[in-house]
C-alpha cells in the first residue's frame, strides 16, 4: 500500500547511511504497520508493509533470498 498520510511517524535511517546516500527511512506504526519511505523525498509516498509482510522481507534478507547471485538471470 503507498501512503503519504502518516502523521505522527518516527523514522528512523541506518547510522551507516551517509548524509547524500540514496537510502530509506522506516517508521513503525501505531497500528502495528512498518512504513518504509526516500530518505530524499521525505514528502513523497511511503510503501506500507503488514507485521507479516515486513517479517517475511527481513528472514529473505538474513537467509539470502535476495543476493545478487541469486537474482542473477543467466540466459
Amino acid at each position: 500500500m503507498l501512503s503519504t498520510d502518516l502523521p505522527g511517524a518516527a523514522w528512523n535511517k541506518s547510522p551507516h547511511s551517509a548524509n547524500n546516500c540514496a537510502c530509506v527511512e522506516v517508521a513503525l506504526l501505531t497500528d502495528g504497520n512498518i512504513a518504509v519511505r526516500d530518505s530524499k523525498n521525505q514528502d513523497g509516498p511511503a510503501l506500507v508493509f503488514t507485521a507479516v509482510e515486513w517479517d517475511a522481507f527481513i528472514n529473505g534478507v538474513r537467509d539470502g533470498v535476495f543476493d545478487r547471485e541469486r537474482l542473477a538471470v543467466t540466459t
